[in-house]
C-alpha cells in the first residue's frame, strides 16, 4: 500500500568522492588539502549503518510528501526555500555557525544526540589560520 508517499523502500546510498585534488605537479597536494582518509573508500560495515546514514534524507523526503499531499505545493516548496536561506548564512569560513535556525527548520532543535555533546566547535583541536581559509575559499589558494 502505497498511500502516495512517493518513495519505495530504501533509498541508495548517498555517494561521496574519495578523489583527491591535485595540485600543480599532477600528485596530489596534501599540505593544502590534507592527507586522504581510508574511511572514505570503506563501504558499511553493518546494514544498518547505511540505514542510519540516509535517515536524514528519507525523514526529510517523507516530510515534504506529507506536506505535499496534506497542504498542498506551496508548503513543501515554502520549507526548502527556508532551509536553504537558512543554509546560506554570510559567515567568514573560519567561523564556526550554530546553525540555530535551520536547527529549527528541520526539526532538531528538541533532540539531544552525540552531535550536540562530542566535536562541538568551541572545543575542537584544529586550530586554521584565518587568512589561508579565506583564500582557500575565494579560490586564491
Amino acid at each position: 500500500m502505497n498511500l502516495g508517499m512517493g518513495f519505495q523502500g530504501a533509498m541508495p546510498a548517498l555517494q561521496t568522492s574519495s578523489k583527491l585534488k591535485e595540485g600543480v605537479y599532477g600528485m596530489p597536494d596534501k599540505m593544502v588539502y590534507g592527507l586522504g582518509k581510508i574511511h572514505d573508500k570503506v563501504t558499511a560495515s553493518h546494514p544498518l549503518e547505511e540505514s542510519e546514514r540516509n535517515y536524514a534524507a528519507m525523514r526529510d523526503a517523507t516530510q515534504m510528501t506529507v506536506l505535499r499531499n496534506t497542504q498542498g505545493l506551496h508548503a513543501p516548496l515554502r520549507l526548502a526555500m527556508e532551509r536553504r536561506a537558512a543554509q546560506q548564512v554570510g559567515r567568514l569560513p573560519f567561523l564556526p555557525s550554530s546553525n540555530l535556525q535551520l536547527e529549527v527548520l528541520r526539526g532538531d532543535d528538541v533532540t539531544l544526540d552525540f552531535s550536540d555533546i562530542l566535536n562541538t566547535p568551541d572545543v575542537r583541536e584544529s586550530l586554521f589560520m584565518p587568512h589561508a581559509v579565506v583564500e582557500r575559499s575565494l579560490g586564491l589558494l
